[in-house]
């Protein structure tokens, strides 16, 4: 029974059309298919031809069922919306180009190649540097959790496999694993996979291999060495890109141009393995495109030769010479000694003009520091102090003979704006990033985004992350605060933790917003688009809006902070986005994601801050920062052991520094209190206690506050006892951080613990657990240790006074497993028990009104406690017989 063609694509409102680029291959097919799945009814349609593998598996395979139809079929101005995968330059999708710029059209794209100078602008773009475009097509089918059946996932799969060249590209990422095992649990079937990827060469193909392995010539360019193999024949031959990627594997080159003339037509194909040479752009010179390691093209109406002869113009005009630092270095490197005061190192600076300097130490070098730092550091008072304590360690250097790459990747991808050149263990000289910029200009193909004065943003869409990692409702959310931002012409930025979790698979759904314009002004309008509230912050321009289910998104007007004096809290002056952002604690604290519909899902980096997620490394922005806020040495150790990352080695020095000036000292009890307890929250919090002890903060909290392997084991457990109580699933509120609190002062008397209290500005319920309760429960804890046996009723009577907190601290701080397993029979049994009858029995009962009730009460639930009563009938009968009417 022949299977019945869809026609729902013939709607009223015109055609939707699915279609990829000239030549398509696995991945393109695969990405197709994909999309028909989110456009239910749409047509399938090639631009063009199909390379011969694919044609091979349309014969074999089942793909009629897919709603394929010839563009000739197509009447293209009866198209309504076309979609595009694979591809987004319009040179490569043959007759649909005419109609990409048509008004009313809608274009959707879903791509994985880098932006080239032809690419359409779509309605929707959905753009992803992954290593197949399908990948990025599986991740938004899983998200909306539409079912693909084993065959589709088997067609994906082949696409990701062959795109990714079975997972060994260098264009291949984590979210190309991860759509693998996806369709892997969808039923692709790995051996159809398999037998059509690792096909064996037709003989054919053999010869043509062979005779591209003798004519491969070697040829330098711009310091580069390119392999280029030419050869002609007079009939196709397919697979062409599979012979150049057996041609580079066999031979090991880094870069090879593989040119074959066949029929009518010159094939180009063109592997890289070296950032220098972007295949990518010299493939769009002919036609073509690609990724910066692989791409092609095909070029009609040229002969071999002119080809060729156009190839290496184009290789001179787009591959970088290999410059050196010798060609870069100025000299000689303005220094300054470790032990001179910040004072003079800033005469130095005014007298020499610069605004780094090398510093050394016994003609050794040890560090930078900039004139920012200096001058900060003069601003807070510190000029008498000597440039070893702010300088910045563990920099980077290069020899007189490191290419222009290693300079690059050291002063752009690192961020550090001068770049000592050592010889033999001496500074030859100095790399600066404008001598940097002067020779990157002069070659504008290799001039990164963020390679401009003034510190661009590294800028990414990161659209699908957003749709793959957030609830429906929170994109809702994030969509509604752009729209209004929009209707201000104010720009709109998701920031902070909440873009930082997204980033780290982390449940974070406290929306962070920066406005670059009035917050306050844009809160309002925002809740009440929203049916919400706002509550504001006029001094430091910010708002909550509060939404009718509770959830509340976090306003911020960009600002720039500054301190008057180290601790004091910030003063406040308007700003940009990248203002507010330097004012961070942290860098991996300083994404932003832009929210206005122009720009929706832009990721924007101006600090690193995605490189020192990937490294796992809590960096600073500046070198003063815990001058200015002594507090981020807390919330460093506090995020440190959240994620799993490490303070970076600048960073732990500067914390190191901070404390060892006594910034501490400054802080307010309150602002100390807060970070402790944030770190008591924690899940784990025993090991950042253990770092805050190594880095001298919990001496910061109180001189007289130790810890030691005894304080060590007693937080351990606390931690089991916390464990074990959260396994009851008792519902009862009580503070986790207090029980903490409660072990790390326990060895403090009552002389210290009231000042301490004082000095953190503890509410008074906070005291009396940690002063009164925690003294009433060292002496009830020294009678129960006295006691061969202890009635229930009267274990119920000395435990009932302590709040939850401190009974945990008792089962914690013990040692003698008698009393662990009191203060358990009393958590778990005894503290619920209750009598049956109340009064009102008893009044009916005859007892007449008054303190008698108590004294009955009081009794009778002792007699149950000790299980001399179980029943409503047994408690009666011990009333009647004990109390006369």
């Amino acid at each position: 029974m022949a299977a019945k063609k869809d026609t729902s694509w013939r709607s009223s409102t015109g055609l939707t059309v699915i279609t990829t680029h000239i030549n398509a291959d696995f991945d393109a097919f695969a990405s197709m298919l994909a999309a028909q799945k989110l456009y239910p009814g749409a047509l399938v349609v090639f631009p063009g031809s199909q390379e011969k593998h694919l044609r091979d598996f349309f014969v074999t395979s089942m793909v009629y069922m897919y709603n394929i139809v010839k563009i000739k079929d197509i009447d293209l101005n009866a198209i309504s919306r076309l979609v595009l995968v694979d591809t987004r330059q319009a040179s490569r999708i043959g007759k649909f180009a005419d109609i990409v710029h048509r008004p009313g059209l809608e274009v959707h794209i879903y791509d994985h190649h880098p932006p080239m100078p032809d690419d359409i602008s779509g309605t929707v773009e959905v753009t992803q540097m992954t290593g197949a475009a399908v990948t990025i097509l599986t991740k938004i089918l899983r998200h909306k959790e539409i079912p693909i059946t084993p065959e589709e996932a088997t067609i994906m799969a082949l696409g990701l496999y062959e795109d990714t060249g079975s997972f060994t590209f260098r264009s291949t990422t984590e979210d190309d694993y991860l759509a693998a095992a996806y369709l892997l649990s969808k039923g692709a079937n790995l051996n159809v996979v398999s037998d059509i990827i690792t096909r064996e060469m037709t003989p054919e193909q053999v010869g043509l291999l062979s005779e591209m392995i003798e004519g491969v010539t070697h040829n330098t360019i711009n310091g580069i060495d390119v392999a280029v193999s030419r050869l002609s024949c007079d009939t196709y031959i397919g697979d062409f890109a599979l012979l150049v990627h057996k041609l580079r594997d066999m031979q090991n080159l880094d870069v090879i141009f593989a040119l074959a003339s066949m029929e009518n037509r010159v094939y180009v194909v063109a592997r890289s393995r070296l950032p220098e040479v972007d295949v990518g752009k010299v493939a769009m010179a002919f036609g073509g495109g690609g990724h910066p390691s692989a791409a092609s093209a095909t070029v009609r109406g040229q002969t071999l030769i002119q080809v060729e002869e156009k190839l290496f113009g184009v290789l001179y005009e787009f591959i970088n010479p290999q410059r050196s630092a010798r060609d870069l270095v100025s000299t000689p490197a303005i220094h300054v000694e470790a032990g001179v005061i910040l004072r003079k190192a800033h005469d130095l600076l005014t007298r020499y003009n610069v605004n780094v300097l090398v510093v050394k130490e016994s003609d050794e070098l040890v560090g930078l520091i900039s004139r920012q730092v200096i001058e900060k550091a003069i601003h807070h008072k510190l000029g008498h102090l000597q440039v070893r304590e702010y300088m910045t360690t563990g920099i980077n250097t290069v020899s007189p003979d490191s290419p222009l790459s290693e300079i690059q990747e050291k002063i752009i991808g690192n961020r550090q704006r001068l770049l000592p050149v050592v010889e033999n263990g001496v500074v030859a000289g100095v790399i600066t990033r404008t001598d940097l910029l002067n020779v990157l200009v002069s070659e504008p193909a290799r001039i990164p985004e963020f390679a401009v004065e003034g510190g661009s943003a590294r800028e990414r869409n990161v659209t699908g992350l957003l749709t793959e990692r957030l609830p429906e409702k929170t994109i809702e959310l994030l969509i509604a605060v752009g729209e209004v931002a929009d209707s201000f012409g104010y720009n709109a930025y998701a920031v902070g933790g909440f873009v930082r979790d997204i980033h780290l698979c982390q449940e974070n759904f406290d929306i962070d917003v920066v406005i670059e314009g009035d917050g306050i002004e844009f809160a309002k309008t925002l809740a009440a688009s929203l049916g919400g509230r706002v509550r504001s912050h006029e001094k430091f321009r910010t708002a909550v809006v509060i939404l009718q289910n509770g959830r509340k998104i976090d306003v911020a007007t960009t600002r720039l902070e500054y301190y008057e004096s180290p601790g004091a809290l910030p003063t406040v002056e308007m700003g940009s986005i990248k203002l507010d952002l330097y004012r961070r604690d942290f860098t991996i604290n300083t994404l932003a994601i832009k929210l206005n519909p122009g720009g929706f899902g832009t990721l924007m980096d101006f600090f690193g801050a995605q490189k020192d997620l990937k490294q796992k490394v809590i960096r600073v922005l500046h070198n003063l920062s815990f001058v200015e806020d002594p507090t981020r040495a807390f919330r460093a150790v506090r995020f440190e052991q959240r994620f799993g990352f490490k303070i970076g080695k600048l960073t732990s020095g500067l914390i190191e520094n901070a404390v060892r000036m006594g910034f501490f000292g400054k802080l307010s009890g309150r602002r100390l209190f807060s970070e402790l307890r944030q770190i008591l929250e924690e899940d784990k919090p025993v090991m950042a206690l253990r770092r805050l002890s190594k880095f001298n903060l919990l001496k910061a909290i109180h001189p007289k506050m130790v810890y030691n392997s005894d304080m060590e084991a007693l937080l351990h457990s606390v931690e089991g006892v916390l464990t074990w109580h959260n396994l009851l699933f008792i519902e009862e509120p009580f503070q986790k951080w207090m029980v903490y609190l409660l072990a790390l002062i326990k060895h403090l008397d009552e002389g210290i613990a009231v000042p301490l209290c004082d000095h953190l500005e503890l509410t008074h319920r906070h005291r009396k657990l940690l002063i009164n309760e925690r003294i009433k429960a060292e002496a009830c804890m020294k009678w129960m240790a006295s006691q061969e046996t202890i009635r229930n009723s009267d274990l119920y009577k000395k435990l009932r006074p302590f709040h939850t907190e401190t009974l945990l601290f008792m089962m914690a701080s013990t040692t003698r497993k008698s009393i662990k397993r009191a203060v358990s029979n009393y958590i778990t049994l005894l503290r619920s028990t209750k009598t049956l009858l109340s009064g009102k029995d008893l009044k009916e009962m005859g007892f007449k009104p008054g303190p008698i009730y108590r004294e009955i009460l009081d009794s009778l639930l002792d007699a149950r406690l000790n299980g001399e009563v179980r029943s409503r009938t047994e408690e009666v009968e011990f009333v009647r017989k004990s109390w006369k009417v």
